[in-house]
């Protein structure tokens, strides 16, 4: 079982993108990528040795991270509002 189904996708993009399909918008990708840095960091705390993982999740704050700049320079307001939604600490 995937813990990313594609129910679960449609439910992230309606929230926090344009619209249900909307799968390019910097908020939509943030999102997507929060969920998934949550669901790796969980498996992380079991399996403290799964040094893939643990690549894997550093790749994807590095991602979500020049994301969050690029919107921080294009438009600081959709910046604001994305980290608050999510709960994201800058």
């Amino acid at each position: 079982m995937s813990y990313l189904t594609p129910e679960k996708k449609v439910e992230l993009f309606t929230e926090y993108g344009k619209s249900n399909s909307d799968t390019g918008s910097a908020e939509s990708q943030v999102a997507l990528f929060s969920y998934r840095i949550k669901s790796l960091t969980d498996h992380l705390k079991e399996n403290r040795k799964d040094y893939s993982t643990q690549r894997a999740l550093q790749k994807l704050v590095g991602k979500r991270r020049g994301l969050l700049d690029y919107l921080q320079k294009k438009d600081i307001v959709r910046y604001r509002n994305i980290v608050k939604e999510l709960g994201l600490r800058r």
